[in-house]
């Protein structure tokens, strides 16, 4: 268990680039094999109709994303994000394409990329090795939770093997892997909790993100778990976090804390909205954040 000595992700790429690096959020028009009908239709109970990338823009907007920014940090570089459903859902040529598109706006540095851990191709892998040889790049795997019977009950429809093989793919082609796990799901016990953050930690990957359970309109969640409030408070979630925190070696990057989704598709926890405030809490606890 390690005291809290790591390193935020937006310190790492600063530190890295020399200058603040901003990740613009892309929605590359991807559906999911657990939508599509492949392995289910419906997807995962907790996503919402947008594959829970409500903040991104699709490529021909990234533009106007990049002016936006811009005029409040003159001289950052960005990372282009795949964020919603599952991005590396298509022919290699298909990826390769809109990879490439997106690396081809002024100021990127760098490609991160979202997806399922039973999403990664032999032929796949292989377009990533190459595209990591040209530009920074980390690939997002959305494994959730380690317990089967709460990812049966979120209708993941991959399995812990799934993510294992992943992340081994990945280490074997010396590509970065950042590891999403949720907080706050339906019969998970903070023993659980813990124990999926230990796991992630033992596979050494570069970098975790850990998202507060949001509820969303639109969600099969919000019909099959009518009233689920994954925190009772604001206090509880801080204080699982920052006990989480200590949990997490220094050398794996922190890439998320709480979630974002826009205020008028939240139902539960009615304050997760207030990110900044969730985030000042947090920091008053770990002063490093806030460098």
């Amino acid at each position: 268990m390690a005291d809290y000595g790591y390193v935020p992700i937006g310190t790492y790429l600063k530190k890295k680039f020399g200058t603040r690096v901003i990740k613009l959020a892309i929605d590359g028009g991807f559906t999911c094999p657990n939508r599509d009908g492949t392995k289910g239709v419906g997807g995962c109970v907790f996503c919402s109709e947008k594959g829970s990338g409500e903040l991104a823009s699709p490529l021909p907007e990234i533009t106007r994303q990049i002016e936006m920014r811009a005029k409040k940090w003159p001289h950052s570089h960005y990372m282009a994000y795949f964020q919603s459903h599952t991005n590396t859902y298509g022919s290699p040529e298909h990826l390769r394409g809109l990879y490439q598109e997106a690396m081809a706006f002024p100021g990127m540095v760098g490609l991160a990329i979202a997806t399922r851990p039973d999403c990664l191709g032999e032929e796949t892998l292989d377009l990533l090795k190459e595209l990591n040889s040209e530009t920074f790049l980390w690939v997002e795997l959305g494994l959730q939770t380690i317990h089967p019977s709460t990812a049966k009950n979120m209708n993941l429809q991959y399995t812990l093997q799934d993510f294992d093989q992943a992340i081994e793919a990945l280490h074997q082609r010396k590509l970065l892997a950042v590891v999403h796990l949720i907080l706050g799901l339906p019969g998970e016990t903070r023993e659980m909790m813990e124990s999926s953050v230990d796991y992630v930690c033992s596979k050494k990957p570069f970098g975790i993100k850990l998202h507060m359970l949001n509820i969303v309109k639109g969600s099969p969640m919000e019909a099959l778990y009518p009233g689920y409030q994954p925190f009772s408070c604001l206090e509880e979630y801080v204080e699982l976090v920052t006990h989480l925190l200590k949990r997490i070696p220094p050398e794996i990057t922190i890439h998320r804390l709480t979630g974002d989704v826009p205020r008028g598709l939240l139902l539960a926890p009615p304050w997760s909205y207030r990110k900044r405030t969730i985030l000042n809490e947090v920091h008053k606890k770990i002063p490093q954040l806030l460098e």
